[in-house]
C-alpha cells in the first residue's frame, strides 16, 4: 500500500466532509433529510457544517487521509460524545431552515443521542470509491482511536444490522458491542474499542 497521510481538515475541505456524511448515512436517510428538497441542499448544509466551529461535523473534528499524491481520499469525523447535544443544535438550525423541520430547541435538547460521555464518538468514516479495500478506513479508525485515547475514553461507533461488512471490519480492529442506540429513527449497534 503506498504511503497515506492522515492531516487535519480545513474549511476548504467542506465539499469532501459533506460528501462523506452523506456517503457515511446513505441514500434513504439523505432522501428523508432533503423531502421536497434536492440532494444538492442536503449536501449544501452538510458543507455549512463542516465551514462552522459549533458543528458535529465541523472541519476541527474532521481528520483526512491523503494520498502519497496529495490526492484526499478519506474521511474522518469524530469528537467527545458528551458534546454532542451541544453540537448538534446548529445541525438542526440548519435543517429547520432548509427543510423546514421546525423543530424547537427544546426538542432538540430532549432528542436521544446516538453517543454520550461514556466515549469518543466516530461520527463519520467514508473512503473514495476507487480507495475501498485498500486499508484506509483501518487509518483513519486507528487515528480516531488515538484521539479517544488522549480524551480518556474509549472510542465508539453505531453500525447498521445490515452492514455486515462494516461490522465485520469494527470487530477485527477489537470493536464489541456495548448495546443499542437510535440513529435517524433507526435503531443500530452501539460498538466500543477499548484497549
Amino acid at each position: 500500500m503506498e504511503e497515506i497521510n492522515i492531516t487535519d481538515a480545513t474549511p476548504e475541505d467542506a465539499r469532501l466532509i459533506a460528501w462523506a456524511i452523506m456517503e457515511a448515512v446513505g441514500d434513504e436517510i439523505v432522501a428523508g433529510m432533503a423531502g421536497n428538497k434536492s440532494r444538492e441542499d442536503v449536501e449544501d448544509v452538510f458543507s455549512r457544517l463542516a465551514v462552522r466551529t459549533d458543528s458535529q461535523y465541523s472541519y476541527l473534528n474532521t481528520r483526512i487521509a491523503v494520498s502519497s499524491e496529495g490526492e484526499k481520499i478519506g474521511v474522518c469525523v469524530s469528537y467527545d460524545g458528551n458534546r454532542l447535544k451541544q453540537l448538534r443544535r446548529s445541525f438542526f438550525d440548519e435543517a429547520n431552515k432548509v427543510f423546514g423541520w421546525g423543530m424547537t430547541s427544546e426538542e432538540v435538547d430532549n432528542l436521544p443521542g446516538e453517543t454520550n460521555g461514556e466515549e469518543f464518538y466516530l461520527d463519520t468514516l467514508a473512503t473514495l470509491p476507487q480507495y475501498r479495500g485498500k486499508g484506509i478506513g483501518k487509518l483513519l479508525i486507528e487515528d480516531a482511536w488515538k484521539k479517544a485515547e488522549k480524551s480518556g475514553l474509549p472510542l465508539g461507533l453505531l453500525v447498521a444490522d445490515d452492514n455486515p461488512d462494516a461490522r465485520k471490519l469494527y470487530e477485527s480492529l477489537g470493536f464489541n458491542p456495548v448495546g443499542r442506540r437510535p440513529f435517524a429513527g433507526e435503531m443500530m449497534t452501539n460498538m466500543r474499542l477499548e484497549r
